[in-house]
């Protein structure tokens, strides 16, 4: 044996008993994950959203070396999805969009390549199924200005059952996904965790249109800045008008914040919810080598 070849086959060993190190953590970290699914034991849904954000944060954060930190957060990414498998049932909704396939690659890109999917017909008809925990998730197409039938709607409730925005996708920059350029939405009925890196989502009714402009006004007087505010009108339906606005930072419902946005719009709404929130996705900065950055 020549001694190319022996020098080969030394390294080899070498990647073998990484390999099976890898593999007895993977063991090891599923008999940890086997303590918490003990722990959350009768939580009607187990994912975490914050947790899970903090995770790439943090390994983005640490990662050396000239392994891609877009990998290190795809294999993570399966790791935490076949965990939340085996904690319970866990499946996906997505709202089937004719000739655009991307969301279906974003979905199955964030929750796993044999996570179970199913196409809905309608933004509603996701956010139902979510509301039953028919599916342990939703992806609909992040809202936009332009939308005449903003799904988002449907979730203007106070019902604990009603699913909230808990994170926005693709979270990995950089996806070879169908329709490059798309954001997605997901969806689930738990509460906004605070993750240092979050917007949240809030809901205003009203009887009478507000205005984008008064509603900056009302946030800015409190000192939250918003990036989005989208309106729906049904002037057969009371209240007529809903307002969804996304604003920068963690907005806590109980703090004392969002009881001073109410007193800054008055009167005029009747009902402000906050419908959701998210930790921001990861940028090209948090995912460059080091060579790049």
């Amino acid at each position: 044996m020549t001694d190319k070849k022996k020098q080969l086959l030394a390294v080899r060993e070498e990647l073998d008993t990484i390999d099976n190190q890898i593999q007895d953590l993977l063991i090891r970290r599923t008999e940890v994950v086997e303590k918490v699914r003990t722990i959350k034991e009768g939580d009607a849904v187990k994912i975490r959203p914050n947790r899970e954000a903090e995770m790439m944060y943090r390994l983005t954060a640490r990662h050396s070396g000239n392994f891609p930190k877009r990998e290190l957060c795809r294999i993570w990414r399966e790791i935490i999805v076949a965990t939340l498998a085996f904690e319970g049932p866990f499946s996906v909704a997505v709202k089937d969009i004719e000739n655009e396939p991307g969301y279906w690659d974003i979905a199955r890109d964030h929750f796993g390549t044999f996570t179970k999917m199913v196409r809905h017909s309608s933004g509603r008809a996701v956010v139902e199924a979510v509301r039953s925990q028919e599916a342990s998730v939703g992806i609909l197409p992040w809202p936009t200005r332009d939308d005449p039938d903003p799904w988002w709607r449907y979730m203007v409730s106070n019902s604990p059952d009603t699913p909230k925005i808990i994170a926005r996708l693709p979270f990995i920059p950089g996806s070879n996904a169908r329709g490059n350029g798309l954001d997605a939405a997901v969806i689930c009925p738990i509460e906004q965790e605070p993750t240092g890196r979050d917007r949240s989502l809030l809901a205003v009714e009203s009887d009478t249109e507000i205005g984008a402009r008064r509603i900056e006004d009302a946030l800015n007087a409190v000192g939250i800045n918003s990036t989005f505010i989208q309106n729906w009108h049904d002037p057969n339906r009371p209240p007529g008008w809903i307002y969804l606005i996304e604003a920068f930072g963690f907005i806590d419902p109980a703090g004392k914040q969002f009881p001073r946005f109410i007193d800054s719009i008055g009167k005029s709404a009747q009902r402000i919810m906050h419908v959701g929130g998210y930790g921001t996705p990861l940028g090209d900065r948090d995912v460059a080598t080091e060579k790049e950055s």
